[in-house]
């Protein structure tokens, strides 16, 4: 296969390193690859006989008009020349895209294949037992059990049961405090009555975990001093139990819960935070003759460390362990978004099941670092200013002022009582810009950088602050 690989001067020694070794003509079409205009590509490809065109990632004209003249495939590379290489062999044996830079199409697609992947071992699994639908322990994908504390005084229960379904929780787990009666409990699993998803309720009160028994598919925390009051209870409704050591022995209460008639039970045998026992803790998890509970929320709303990094790990360290639903909770800021990370940490554990280990399998946890770091080619010019500092003196645009914030996943811009909405902020900016809100090139300038930073703020789950530093 003839390649044809237009380039600019800045790259053009990378690209034909990468193109030693293919039938590949490498042309330099001016200072930087991403100017290349179609009536340049046309004119190129008439000179040669081609198979195929794979121009810069970072161009944006379209070459739909040119493959429809000449015949030739025109596909987007690689927005860096230093990735062509890991490119330049998949040329005519994978689709490529005409429109959408050669990584992120890749790279879509093997996640695309990930998730396939996942979803065909989960249908082909063979379960302990099954709860409301979901698969618990065997070869199945280890659940995620999330929680809501002190659900007795969330406004919005079912809104946040939800929430939590969609984020990637398998199942929802509804804590009751000390304060809570037998009519809190009762109020609250009536208004999630309907979500035909499993939930559990997590306290230890006899008269509380009766109440919820109605509802609730599995109840949290039980031993030996609430086992002799409820189990025959729990036993009858046909409800799952999770059972924990007490004055006796986690093994002790597990004999215990089979003789009150529980037949679906999962050994919690505690994990410590880090400090107070972690490594100690891991000692217990060991076949009970039941799947296992993996208190991993425990460990990370006690670690100031951000919580991806943290998921990852004690679902790698659930998986060896043998553990079938693993904890996770979002009670402090800092753990925002933990539901939807340790969904995606057991979704690798399934992929890595067949690795030495949980690297390159088309999904990750990486958000902020990066897999590989770009090697862009030096930027070349005659002379250098050092930039000034910008003076303190503020001159305030005649059109106004804007107040920026965020609103669920948009960016609004408020400006004389009028708002501008969106996702993205060049969509934003570019709104204001035409209807003639900004008159300085300063105040362009500011709305910029104050308009990504209030997408980064989205995009990261953090809380947005206009001048302040992200």
């Amino acid at each position: 296969m003839r390649i044809l690989l237009p380039t600019g001067a800045a790259t053009a020694e990378i690209v034909r390193r990468a193109a030693v070794g293919f039938d590949a003509d490498v042309v330099v079409t001016g200072k930087i690859a991403s100017f290349l205009t179609p009536r340049a590509l046309r004119d190129l490809i008439v000179k040669g006989d081609y198979n195929a065109v794979v121009v810069s990632g970072m161009c944006t004209v379209s070459f739909e008009q040119v493959e429809r003249e000449t015949g030739v495939p025109v596909y987007r590379g690689p927005r860096h020349a230093a990735d062509l290489a890991g490119i330049l062999p998949l040329v005519g044996k994978v689709p490529l895209s005409r429109t959408v830079p050669a990584e992120d199409f890749l790279a879509a697609g093997k996640a695309r294949d990930a998730r396939e992947r996942v979803a065909a071992a989960e249908n082909d699994a063979g379960p302990e037992f099954v709860i409301r639908g979901t698969m618990i322990g065997g070869n199945s994908r280890m659940k995620v059990l999330a929680e809501i504390m002190d659900a007795h005084r969330v406004e919005d229960i079912a809104g946040l049961v939800e929430g939590y379904f969609s984020q990637g929780a398998d199942i929802v787990d509804l804590g009751f405090g000390f304060d809570a009666t037998p009519a809190d409990v009762k109020r609250v699993f009536s208004a999630v009555e309907e979500i035909d998803r499993p939930l559990a309720v997590d306290t230890q009160d006899p008269d509380l975990i009766r109440a919820a028994l109605f509802r609730a598919d599995l109840i949290l925390s039980l031993q030996n001093t609430n086992l002799p009051k409820v189990g025959k209870d729990v036993a009858r409704a046909g409800a799952a139990a999770v059972m924990v050591p007490g004055t006796k022995t986690l093994a002790a209460n597990i004999a215990w819960a089979r003789r009150a008639g529980i037949s679906c039970i999962i050994a919690d045998p505690l994990l410590q935070p880090v400090g107070s026992g972690l490594v100690a803790s891991l000692r217990q998890f060991r076949d009970y003759g039941c799947p296992l509970f993996f208190g991993a929320g425990n460990v990370v709303e006690l670690l100031d460390a951000d919580s991806i990094g943290a998921n990852a790990l004690l679902a790698g360290m659930a998986q060896e362990a043998g553990a079938s639903v693993i904890f996770s909770s979002e009670h402090s800021d800092k753990t925002r978004g933990s539901i939807r990370e340790m969904r995606k940490a057991t979704e690798m554990m399934v992929l890595a099941r067949d690795r030495p280990y949980p690297k390159d399998l088309g999904i990750d946890l990486l958000v902020l670092k990066e897999k590989r770091r770009r090697r862009e080619p030096p930027l070349e010019y005659e002379m250098a200013t050092v930039a000034k500092p910008m003076t303190g003196e503020i001159t305030y645009d005649p059109k106004g002022n804007f107040r920026i914030g965020i609103e669920g996943d948009q960016i609004v811009a408020v400006i004389n009582g009028k708002a501008v909405k969106g996702t993205r902020w060049q969509d934003v900016l570019f709104t204001l810009l035409s209807e003639g809100h900004v008159s300085l090139l300063d105040h362009a300038g500011y709305l910029g950088r104050e308009l990504y930073k209030a997408e980064l703020a989205i995009r990261y789950g953090r809380s947005f602050e206009q001048d302040g530093e992200f």
